[in-house]
């Protein structure tokens, strides 16, 4: 078609009026179309006609709103207005980053979006107790909130959502430095449908805090405890006696945790999928070899400042995890080139890794790569400040597997020394292949 013959439709597009436009798209079809577009297409459509402006801000179109890539700062009067017009046809809001939202707002949401379902306020740092306090009140159907970073939220208000929303499974309380044993012990009791449960930064969640968690809501498949650093084997050993379902666990940067914790998840927890134990340095072969040996569907493990592993861990995965896809073995300063042999001749590597972190490996050679030449579905590959590589053997590798991605970091050459007034001549002090 012609720039001509488009702006002619264009035009008498333009010119339709409403019921030109109605008798074409009937009601029912044009609603049905709004309820796929997002907040920013919905604004759009509202200004095409009178008619179109009705459709576009029916309530119906709008039970799902994320804000964030609209606009985030959000003004009071605009959540007020967005929750009067959907009413009860509102099931999912983000508010993520609104840093100007204040528990008016949230009180007048809750009022009047009864319905809503999944609730999103992380980052919104002005919001406190008496916003969750409202939405357990009026919010009966809540079954995710996320509060991570709301930084004035205390105990009281795991103990409202407990009170008043019985139906959670899913909740996010990271970096809400506040929240201590105390509201994780009401949350637990009141909201025993949990499922996802992510106290990332919480200082002051403890071992009585996991074990009540443990006991009370054995439902749990996801668990999230990282930087939660006074923890210890206890807690842990509770959940993976209680919880069945458990999939996913991060306990990276509890440094009190031994090899037990280890021994006790390969003991009970043959389904778990994704591991990160990152900085926890007092695990060992020990406690690897028998969660290879048990857990034979881990995808994800993250073993980051795990010191003390050698190449002994990596022969027990690469013989037990047959679907291992990402592992992360930044700062394992005992791991050679051996290990990775065996890595990727066990299987796993060859058929199912995508990624593999060696970040400050300082044993790892050439040999790694030749050896890493067979594993061809590996995307990704952290070498920085493995000083041992060579810009060769990188090439080689990508002569082989040609999409993979490398990420290493080579030191600058010491320049010359300056002779005969010249000026020196510098080079690149880093390199990202």
């Amino acid at each position: 078609m012609t720039n001509s013959g488009r702006n002619k439709l264009d035009q008498s597009f333009i010119e339709l009026d409403d019921s030109e436009i109605t008798s074409k798209l009937p009601r029912e079809i044009l609603l049905r179309i709004f309820s796929y577009l997002d907040v920013v297409s919905l604004c759009r459509c509202a200004q095409v006609s009178k008619y179109w402006n009705i459709l576009a801000l029916d309530g119906s179109n709008w039970q799902k709103i994320d804000l964030f890539d609209f606009q985030r700062d959000i003004e009071g009067p605009v959540i007020e207005n967005i929750s009067q017009r959907c009413g009860g046809f509102l099931k999912y809001l983000s508010l993520r980053g609104c840093q100007s939202v204040v528990d008016q707002s949230l009180r007048t949401l809750a009022l009047h979006c009864h319905n809503i379902e999944r609730l999103d306020l992380s980052d919104c740092k002005k919001i406190s107790d008496h916003s969750t306090s409202a939405i357990s009140k009026h919010c009966r159907k809540l079954i995710s909130i996320n509060l991570e970073s709301c930084v004035n939220i205390t105990d009281l208000s795991l103990k409202s959502l407990a009170d008043g929303c019985p139906n959670l499974t899913e909740i996010n309380i990271s970096w809400c430095h506040q929240i201590t044993e105390n509201g994780v012990e009401a949350l637990s009791r009141g909201c025993n449908k949990i499922k996802r449960f992510s106290s990332k930064g919480c200082k002051q969640i403890n071992d009585r805090a996991v074990k009540c968690l443990a006991n009370y809501c054995s439902g749990i498949e996801v668990l999230n405890l990282h930087s939660c650093d006074t923890i210890t084997d206890q807690s842990i050993i509770k959940i993976a006696e209680k919880c069945f379902q458990l999939k996913q666990l991060c306990v990276s940067k509890c440094p009190e945790l031994t090899d037990n914790t280890l021994l006790s998840l390969a003991q009970h927890r043959s389904c778990l999928s994704t591991l990160e134990v990152a900085g926890c340095n007092q695990f060992t072969d020990l406690g690897f070899q028998a969660l290879g040996r048990n857990c034979k569907f881990l995808e994800r493990m993250d073993l980051e400042e795990c010191n003390q592993i050698t190449d002994s861990t990596l022969a027990h995965l690469a013989m037990g995890c047959p679907t291992l896809e990402k592992l992360t073995l930044s700062h394992c300063e005992l791991i050679t080139d051996e290990g990775i042999r065996q890595l990727a001749a066990g299987g796993c590597a060859a058929e199912s890794l995508s990624v593999l972190e060696l970040d400050n490996c300082p044993l790892i050679t050439d040999l790694t790569l030749e050896h890493l030449v067979s594993c061809h579905n590996l995307q990704r590959i952290e070498l920085y400040d493995c000083q041992m590589i060579t810009r060769a053997a990188i090439r080689r590798l990508r002569n082989h597997l040609p999409n993979i991605k490398v990420h290493a970091y080579f030191a600058p050459v010491t320049p010359p020394p300056i002779s005969g007034g010249q000026r020196p001549r510098y080079c690149r002090c880093c390199e990202i292949l």
